[in-house]
Order: structure tokens, then C-alpha cells, then sequence
């Protein structure tokens, strides 16, 4: 670790589990990351290992890598799957009452722990009812994600649409498609049956 490019600084926080964390602002070409690293200079005995080590705020950094390929988010976890799996079963999508997307192409992304997804073709989507957002998110096993809001006559169904534009290598079928929250939509019919609501951290009610 380059700690020259380091400075320590007079924060410090406590954990019960291993001790007091000491503090440094990370410093290159005239930006400061503060108190982006952190370090146990005198661990509790059960985390003695930790000592001499250093930790980055994931957040406070530009960019992480593994090897030579950029990751977002934290490191992906290896026991950790994601499928997309292309299907011609039939899928609709209900928002406010009204049938925004119809679609036989659909891909299926499995991933574990989530509900299933159901990304669509844009050509199968109704393209005229949505409306670009600003919102932007970034997932460490697909990428940076775009969003659309809904609306369907007066009322506006903010951010419940998404897409990879450009995924990452390990995802490429789901590139330029594009997925409904079913948490916040009213049904994603999959073969004429809707599709049995979870509750996620995505969930708003």
C-alpha cells in the first residue's frame, strides 16, 4: 500500500468486536479521500490477525479491479449464481391496469437469493409510456443499470423499469433488455398465471 499518499488523521471509531479503528485521508493529484482507509493498530486479542492491515472505504475509492477487470459494488461473490436463461413462454406485464409489455423472447435471470426476473425486448415493451430517469444503480454481477419511470394517464410509476446497457462480460444476454419491478408493478402474468409477489428490499410497501 502506497502509504505515502497517505495521512493519518484524528478520527477513530470503536468496535466491540475488535477494538479502535485508526483513520487516514487517502491524497492523489489534489483529491482527498477522508478517512478513506482505516486500520486496528492494537486489535482485541480474538482479531490479533487484523493487525498491520489496512481497509478501504469501497465508496471512497474511483475504482476497484480484480485482476484487470473493473468491479462495482464489492467483490463478487464466487458462490454466488447468475443465470439468464432465454424462454418462449409468453409474459405480460400490468402496471396501473393496463398491459405496458407483451413478450415471447423473454430471458429469465436466476440469480440466487432474488426472485426471478423477466428482462424484455424493448420492441415488446410500450416504449411510448415510459420515461427515462436519472436514476442510476450498479450491481457487482451485471453492471451499471439505467431506469424508466411508467405513466399511465395521470399517474407516474417512478422508477420500476431497468436495463443493462452494457452488461458485463459474465452477463451478456441480458444486454439492452429491459425488467419490471415486480415488487412494484400490479402483476407479471408467466404463462397466463400472475406471478406471486415477494417482499425484497425493493419492495416500497
Amino acid at each position: 500500500i502506497r502509504l505515502d499518499l497517505t495521512s493519518p488523521t484524528d478520527h477513530h471509531t470503536h468496535c466491540p468486536y475488535k477494538g479502535e479503528a485508526s483513520y487516514r485521508n487517502v491524497e492523489v493529484g489534489g483529491k482527498i479521500a477522508e478517512n478513506g482507509i482505516w486500520t486496528y493498530e492494537t486489535p482485541y486479542r480474538e482479531f490479533a490477525p487484523l493487525k498491520d492491515y489496512i481497509a478501504f472505504y469501497w465508496r471512497k475509492m474511483d475504482h476497484w479491479y480484480e485482476e484487470d477487470e473493473e468491479i462495482f459494488v464489492h467483490a463478487r461473490n464466487p458462490y454466488k449464481r447468475v443465470d439468464a436463461i432465454p424462454s418462449s413462454r409468453p409474459v405480460q406485464i400490468v402496471v396501473g391496469g393496463e398491459i405496458v409489455a407483451e413478450s415471447k423472447n423473454a430471458c429469465f435471470l436466476f440469480e440466487t437469493g432474488l426472485p426471478v426476473r423477466y428482462y424484455l425486448p424493448p420492441e415488446d415493451v410500450k416504449m411510448d409510456l415510459l420515461i427515462p430517469s436519472e436514476t442510476r444503480s450498479s450491481c457487482p454481477y451485471k453492471g451499471d443499470a439505467v431506469y424508466w419511470s411508467v405513466k399511465i394517464g395521470d399517474d407516474l410509476h417512478e422508477d420500476i423499469v431497468w436495463g443493462y446497457p452494457d452488461p458485463i462480460p459474465e452477463c451478456p444476454k441480458i444486454k439492452g433488455l429491459m425488467c419490471f419491478f415486480n415488487e412494484r408493478i400490479d402483476d407479471i402474468i408467466v404463462d397466463g398465471k400472475p406471478i406471486p409477489k415477494v417482499k425484497t428490499k425493493w419492495s416500497r410497501d
